[in-house]
């Protein structure tokens, strides 16, 4: 007991310490040892009591929780026991103890004397802050009232000053305002004086400077002065222009300009230049460059001739000045020939006036490039002389469609002819003289919301009759390279051909159209003729089902088949792509698709013609498994002889001298071989690849199940049933692949299993037997492996363990074991 009591006071100790910590911490409230101390002076009968005996019964008492003689006992009992041998560890757990309460005693006074210097410390800092607060509100209120004091004083002070300001700002306007009307009266001046010494080319350069004054001053108010400006620009451009354009025009006329013939395609004609060809040509620089002056001040006065918004052409800038003089004439001879009641304006010859056009840029070009071009570059213009003169022209034509289109709108014949010589003047045109994309050109009228709607109309129509016409033709099915075995892989009947190339005619028409949403309705036309073309031929189709194998029959699927291939090519087509983007910007904004299908448009897993090739797949499919269906049925009638061999007593190989084929599988291989020749010749090889594939995997399994598992083999049948099959029905599919058997799997595998020696077919009976004895749910994946395996050695991997089974039990040559 001595050694104990050490123990109670360090433990009575801990205990009173982690109570004074908690009422520190504000854990506050009383603890159970508090009730039990309070209940040491109580009577034996008080309710207190009774409440807590009845407490101590209900809750298990916790060594690290209850009180401390419970404690303590509890502790000595874990620590000590019974063992009075264990006594000798109290030392050790006294030394660890008092260690322990040292170091909780240091940890209470470091606690206890931080805590109130830290308070201490922030009170202090708390008290600076307010006070530091309290100067500031002060200095705030005192600066308040002395700047209340400051405005009122200054008020009148600001509103004597608000007035001067306001009239120092007018003086400041009107003294702008005079001195741009010096700027102007002075540039006026120096123009005058100039034309006086007959400078022209400072005075042009004045007036450029001029026109930019009036450019800056567009922002301005000043009605008066704006007027004042445009008028002084307008009147100095008029007298520089007639006197520079006058010239200019003289020194075209020497040039014999323009060159309106091939004999007139150079300078001076076929003539020899004179001898001042080279004045005259320095003089033509001089006033090109002299007249590119006057440009800005051009385009201030002159607003530039517009067709109606419902045409929507691109923004152009100008025609530059010069070119402008140097195109008169032309533009002269194109009105006077191509308008009015002349005997060239006629409505059912547009091609006079494109093909004029044509002409007139190729005669000019040399002109253009040689002459012209450099006249820009060193005037720091960045136009391409050849283009500018093209883009010219081009408006004329423009003007000339938009007055004719609706003259003819409703003849279909003069209609699609417009439509046709536009496009090729349009193909010649960017592709012979480089027009480029961007500039307005004649498929921006054909885009018109009419014009287009009455294009597509055309357009559908003459397709329509085109394939009417196809189809009736008497070559219609009928390949024209038949007789070129390289180049009639696909066997393609002329009506499909002609429907694809009538597509691809369709796609060059349209595929420079300026805007993707007019594309986008062609597209359209293009899958709408596509499925008409798919209905035609299905009904064509359905009058040749009762002959699937005719020489109709094929072509028509011949024609499918090629036309869902060249349709995939398509999708792949960079045009086509673009289309595909532009079709999924427009589902995107209309909600036309759901999530998935505009997540397949933007990944390309899908393409514009994947609805059309599914549904000719779809055809493909049909009409191949009917052909299919056919030579089975066939094959089957055929067949009827050999099911019924007598396969249970046929003699064995060694009775046989030599092995022949069954009498009876003979029609069935002949014809097999005859409607195999027959389609290999009317098929292309993709849809003949996948004709036998298909066929052999159902004849696999009709020889199998309606031969195989129907009959007994002895040793010669089961002989006879693999030099039939091996030998004869393998080698009629080794034209078309090099492992003929591996399509015949089920027929192979059996043939294996019937041909078994007795030992190896006793085996595998045994360890299949097994197999099945043993398939427990603890077993099962111990013994199938075993059952797989033997299988796979033997060269089986298609037919499953019971497959095998019921075939070894079709053998008859097992050994008589006296069971």
């Amino acid at each position: 007991m001595e050694m104990v009591e050490p123990l109670l006071n360090s433990d009575a100790t801990l205990d009173l310490q982690e109570q004074e910590a908690n009422k520190d911490e504000g854990l506050g409230g009383e603890t159970e040892d508090s009730e039990d101390t309070q209940l040491l002076c109580t009577t034996p009968g008080d309710p207190k009591v009774e409440a807590l005996d009845s407490r101590k019964e209900r809750i298990p008492r916790d060594p690290e929780s209850c009180d401390i003689p419970f404690y303590v006992s509890e502790f000595v009992e874990r620590e000590v026991g019974t063992d009075y041998e264990s006594l000798s560890k109290l030392g050790r757990l006294i030394e660890q103890l008092s260690e322990n309460k040292a170091k909780l005693e240091e940890q209470v006074l470091t606690v206890s004397s931080e805590v109130p210097k830290r308070i201490q410390k922030a009170l202090q800092n708390a008290e600076d802050s307010k006070k530091s607060l309290n100067q500031l509100l002060e200095k705030e209120s005192l600066l308040y009232n002395s700047i209340n004091d400051h405005l009122m004083t200054s008020k009148p002070w600001m509103e004597d000053l608000g007035v001067l300001i306001s009239q120092i700002k007018e003086v400041e306007r009107h003294l702008a305002y005079l001195k741009w009307i010096s700027q102007i009266e002075e540039l006026s001046d120096n123009i005058q004086q100039y034309l006086m010494t007959n400078n022209v080319p400072e005075a042009a350069t004045t007036l450029a400077t001029m026109a930019e004054v009036d450019i800056k001053l567009q922002e301005s108010s000043c009605s008066h002065l704006l007027s004042f400006v445009r008028s002084t620009v307008q009147f100095w451009h008029k007298i520089l222009k007639d006197k520079l354009s006058s010239d200019f025009e003289e020194t075209l006329n020497h040039l014999h300009w323009p060159f309106v013939g091939p004999t007139q395609s150079q300078p001076f004609g076929l003539a020899t230049p004179p001898a001042n060809a080279q004045e005259i040509y320095t003089n033509f620089e001089t006033l090109f460059s002299q007249l590119l002056k006057l440009q800005t001040s051009d385009e201030l006065l002159t607003k530039p001739k517009q067709l109606p918004e419902k045409y929507v052409l691109p923004p152009s800038p100008p025609i530059i000045l010069p070119m402008q003089i140097m195109l008169a004439p032309l533009q002269k001879r194109f009105k006077y020939h191509f308008t009015g009641n002349r005997q060239t304006n006629v409505l059912s010859k547009p091609e006079w006036y494109l093909t004029q056009v044509l002409m007139w840029i190729g005669n000019h070009a040399k002109f253009l490039e040689d002459k012209i071009q450099p006249a820009l570059d060193k005037a720091g213009v960045s136009v391409n002389a050849k283009l500018e003169f093209s883009r010219a022209l081009v408006m004329l034509i423009l003007e000339k469609l938009a007055a004719d289109i609706p003259c003819l709108l409703y003849d279909d014949n003069l209609f699609c002819h417009l439509v046709d010589e536009v496009l090729l003047f349009e193909r010649e045109l960017h592709s012979v003289h480089g027009y480029l994309n961007s500039f307005p050109s004649c498929m921006h009228i054909l885009s018109e919301e009419t014009c287009f709607q009455r294009w597509l109309t055309v357009e559908r129509k003459f397709a329509l009759q085109k394939m009417d016409s196809m189809l009736s033709s008497e070559a219609a099915w009928i390949s024209q390279y038949k007789d070129i075995t390289d180049v009639d892989e696909m066997k393609v009947p002329d009506c499909a051909e002609t429907f694809m190339t009538l597509l691809l005619v369709i796609t060059d028409r349209y595929k420079h159209l300026p805007a993707a949403a007019r594309k986008l309705q062609f597209l359209e036309l293009q899958k709408e003729l596509v499925d008409d073309f798919r209905i035609r031929l299905t009904q064509v189709m359905k009058e040749e089902t009762r002959v699937p194998l005719a020489f109709r029959y094929c072509a028509i699927l011949n024609a499918v088949n090629y036309i869902a291939t060249v349709l995939a090519d398509w999708a792949d087509n960079v045009f086509f792509l673009q289309l595909q983007q532009a079709a999924l910007e427009v589902c995107a904004d209309s909600n036309a698709l759901n999530k998935l299908q505009l997540g397949q448009l933007a990944s390309m897993e899908s393409s514009v013609f994947d609805d059309m090739i599914n549904l000719l797949e779809r055809l493909k499919h049909d009409m191949l498994t009917r052909q299919v269906d056919h030579v089975f049925r066939e094959v089957k009638e055929a067949a009827r002889m050999y099911k019924k061999e007598r396969w249970l007593s046929l003699p064995s190989q060694s009775e046989q001298a030599v092995m022949s084929l069954s009498a009876t599988a003979c029609p069935l291989l002949m014809t097999l071989r005859d409607q195999l020749l027959q389609l290999e010749q009317q098929l292309c090889y993709s849809l003949f690849k996948i004709f036998w594939q298909m066929l052999a995997e159902k004849v696999d399994l009709f020889i199998y199940q309606e031969i195989i598992l129907a009959n007994h083999f002895n040793e010669g049948g089961a002989a006879q049933l693999q030099f039939d099959m091996t030998r004869n029905l393998f080698p009629l599919f080794s034209h078309y692949c090099k492992r003929p058997e591996n399509y015949f799997k089920h027929i192979k595998e059996a043939c294996i299993v019937l041909n078994l020696n007795v030992g190896s077919a006793l085996l595998l009976k045994d360890v299949l037997h097994s197999a099945t004895e043993n398939r427990t749910e603890t077993t099962l994946n111990s013994s199938q492996p075993t059952a797989m395996a033997a299988l796979n050695e033997l060269g089986i991997y298609k037919l499953a363990q019971q497959d095998v089974e019921i075939l070894l039990n079709l053998r008859t040559n097992w050994p008589n074991t006296g069971k």
